[in-house]
């Protein structure tokens, strides 16, 4: 047995939760399908998030509690478990966890991306024995003890101002020559501002250290090649991200780091599947830009279902018991008007059915069928495309009528 939506989306990070707002708030029946005990993905692991519009002192955690409740107000379902299998090259979608299978008209990959490890000798080894890439998720067993933070960015400095509210000392490991961070100045001015934070300039890890827990690290000064141990109960790496398209690399078009590209609409190369958030190819990836990422996907996937369903209905299904004679027109070419009012005229006492396509609000439909001028006239019979006409005039559509009586 399978259950069956309208919208599933994989993934409950800020992406997924937007994105399962708008697409229930629609009134389509939608589930997120997430592995994780608690939807909000990394942003559910972040204390401090000041940059969120609206909410200068929220925490991760709290702003994805009220992101997850206000799409569950609208109908959205919760589905718990972790994706296996999927088919998306057919109608509808199938999505298979380890508890059952799930299909849906659209999809809407909000997957993310998770902590790159960087294979320095010892950090396999020591992985959840004091090498950690999540401050929030760790930082509370480090108390009044020292850690090292390797990487500079604003995940990086943001994580070791948050680790100073437990441990001893923070030392923050950066690449660049002294005053200089990948960071944003205002959070820069905050990490110098601390008195628990020192910093290792020029240098990176060469290597952790420890026996069953991590005691230290060795640093290598890029400049001299001058090696030094550090001694630290433990390390957090944050060096960014890899996305996690691992389930459908083969089946849409990544770029060679492995994010989804997707277009305006955030579809992918596969019609009716749309990415959000991290996980696709983007400039900036921050919850507010992963927020906007879910609403356009929502909707852009209540579009393409409107629109298939209405061309299957309208076209495909009537062709099969008579000739369906398709317009594709725009109200802002005049001989659009023209042609349908031909056509309207000589379908009198005709057994026709006449279906009017805007090409701008069904752009899907016109690209498949490759429509480059307007107006262009087809005839479908029994689902398939018969005849066609670019911009017809008088005497071509009296012969088409003809042609189908």
């Amino acid at each position: 047995m399978y259950k069956e939506y309208d919208v599933l989306i994989i993934g409950g990070g800020p992406a997924g939760l937007a994105a399962g707002l708008y697409a229930s708030r629609s009134k389509l029946k939608t589930a997120i399908i997430e592995e994780r005990r608690k939807p909000g993905g990394q942003a559910a692991t972040t204390m401090e998030m000041e940059n969120y519009p609206g909410y200068p002192e929220a925490t991760g955690p709290e702003l994805m509690r009220i992101f997850a409740g206000h799409a569950e107000k609208f109908g959205c379902e919760f589905i718990k478990g972790a994706v296996k299998e999927m088919d998306l090259q057919n109608s509808p979608k199938i999505v298979k966890t380890k508890d059952g299978e799930y299909r849906a008209k659209a999809i809407i990959l909000a997957t993310g991306a998770e902590p790159r490890t960087l294979g320095l000798k010892g950090e396999g080894q020591f992985r959840g024995r004091g090498v950690s890439y999540c401050a929030t998720c760790d930082a509370d067993f480090y108390t009044d003890l020292d850690v090292i933070v390797l990487g500079n960015g604003d995940a990086a400095v943001e994580e070791a101002i948050y680790l100073t509210k437990f441990v001893n000392k923070v030392t923050i490991v950066v690449i660049h020559d002294e005053g200089k961070m990948d960071a944003a100045k205002v959070i820069q001015e905050r990490a110098y501002a601390n008195p628990k934070i020192n910093f290792i300039w020029n240098s990176v890890i060469e290597e952790i250290q420890g026996d069953e827990l991590v005691t230290g690290v060795i640093v290598k000064n890029i400049k001299t090649g001058e090696m030094t141990e550090v001694s630290a109960d433990g390390v957090f790496i944050f060096v960014g991200t890899v996305p996690r398209s691992e389930l459908v690399r083969d089946l849409v078009e990544t770029t060679d780091r492995g994010y989804i590209k997707v277009d305006k609409t955030m579809e992918t190369s596969l019609p009716g599947i749309f990415a959000a958030g991290d996980v696709t190819d983007k400039y900036l990836r921050q919850v507010v830009t992963a927020c906007a990422d879910g609403a356009i996907a929502a909707t852009a996937a209540e579009k393409y279902i409107e629109e298939e369903e209405g061309f299957h209905r309208d076209v495909v299904e009537s062709s099969m018991e008579k000739p369906v004679v398709v317009t594709f027109w725009s109200p802002a070419v005049e001989e659009s008007m023209q042609i349908i009012s031909l056509l309207e005229k000589y379908h009198a006492d005709k057994d026709l059915k006449l279906v009017s396509i805007d090409v701008y609000k069904n752009y899907r439909i016109s690209s498949r069928h490759a429509i480059k001028e307007i107006p262009t006239v087809t005839v479908f019979i029994r689902g398939e495309v018969t005849q066609r006409i670019d911009q017809p005039g008088e005497v071509e559509i009296k012969d088409l009528f003809s042609k189908n009586n």
